[in-house]
């Protein structure tokens, strides 16, 4: 057997809701009554359900690469010809027997170690192709000729297809064929059961040893280590909480995350008062032209900076440039027109230039008489 690394814990399944389902559904309009095929691979899914209700339709079904421990709620899909369950924690084939038109089940890399639950799959006489390669089954002797002879609708075993006198080959002796079969599942079941309870026995190990007292991020980065570098059987249980082990470091960074991000900027206070911010830090100049009315911002944008990085918004008494998602605002002198103001680039410097004409015996903002002035940026720099 393979050996893989992992703890062992109970947890809740993760659900097959409707929403993905219809997700899953777009190439049928997002309906799910009438979809005919489905891919759910890969979504982390740890149990069947609903579907053999929300969708009787179904004649495709993708399943591999989840966490799926047992076949199940799928015996009213009728017209289900192709099902694709491979790469799951399956132990038993089960529960297929209303699947009547059934003709593909692809099985491979499971955890089948009941041989002879094959024989559920007797009554679905439409069954051609079987896939089982990668299952503890198929380490039995004599395997193949178990299958052959108990399927004889089959005409493939694991992609390789069974010939007329393999199949009566395979009926020879299948008497003390059954016999061995069946010892070798009874050893089988033994060893499981033995890895069930060192499963268990770990679980408890590792839930004591990490609530000996707080940790430290050496501690952590050590359990880190012995959890991926202690080698113990591949078994469902040491898939899923691999699985598991990786969710919970998702999530824990996911939470460090959010701690770290900043709160939201506030750009005009509860009581309306616009703030003067420089997140940024450009230099600039702020220059009123008395003989043509205007009010100029020179902004010392970075010269090689694509102008589709920079977005302007020139309000009454106040102007903001957003440069790559970082916020100007500066509270202007005195009221301006918005419509009639131009943002330019300097092709020279790179400098981003807001001429703004003022509202005529508009109010000042600063309260100041309407005299000329140049304000430089080292004057504001107390509020940024």
């Amino acid at each position: 057997m393979l050996n893989y690394t992992k703890r062992w814990l109970s947890h809740d399944h993760t659900p097959l809701r409707v929403d993905l389902i219809r997700r899953r559904a777009e190439h049928n309009g997002y309906e799910i009554i009438s979809l005919e095929e489905i891919s759910l691979h890969q979504q982390n899914i740890e149990k069947i359900e609903h579907i053999d209700k929300w969708c009787k339709e179904l004649k495709i079904v993708y399943f591999q690469n989840n966490l799926i421990p047992k076949i199940e709620n799928l015996g009213h899909l009728k017209k289900l010809n192709y099902l694709n369950l491979a790469l799951n924690n399956i132990e038993v084939i089960e529960n297929l027997e209303g699947c009547e038109s059934l003709w593909t089940l692809d099985l491979t890399v499971n955890f089948v170690g009941c041989l002879s639950s094959v024989e559920t799959l007797r009554n679905n006489l439409h069954l051609r192709k079987l896939f089982l390669s990668g299952n503890p089954c198929t380490e039995f002797q004599g395997y193949r000729q178990y299958v052959v002879a108990t399927l004889p609708q089959l005409e493939e075993l694991d992609g390789i297809k069974i010939t007329r006198s393999e199949r009566i080959k395979a009926l020879q002796g299948l008497d003390e064929l059954k016999r061995s079969i069946s010892q070798q599942e009874q050893d089988y079941l033994r060893r499981r059961a033995t890895e069930k309870e060192q499963e268990v026995q770990r679980k408890v190990a590792s839930q004591e040893k990490g609530q000996s007292g707080r940790s430290s991020d050496s501690d952590e980065e050590q359990r880190e280590r012995e959890f991926w570098n202690t080698p113990c059987s591949f078994t469902p249980e040491s898939r899923l909480e691999a699985y598991r082990h990786v969710e919970e470091k998702r999530k824990a960074e996911e939470k460090k995350t959010e701690k770290k991000q900043k709160p939201p900027r506030t750009l005009v206070t509860s009581s309306g008062q616009v703030l003067n911010i420089n997140e940024p830090k450009l230099d600039f100049w702020l220059t009123e032209d008395e003989d043509n009315n205007t009010i100029i911002l020179d902004l010392a944008v970075y010269r090689h900076m694509d102008t589709s990085l920079i977005d302007v918004d020139i309000q009454p008494t106040y102007a903001r440039v957003c440069v790559k998602g970082k916020i100007f605002q500066l509270v202007l002198p005195a009221e301006v027109k918005p419509d009639s103001s131009t943002a330019q680039r300097s092709q020279a410097t790179g400098s981003l230039v807001l001429t703004m004409p003022r509202v005529r015996n508009g109010t000042r903002v600063d309260g100041k008489s309407n005299q000329g002035c140049m304000i430089h940026y080292f004057e504001f720099i107390c509020y940024f």
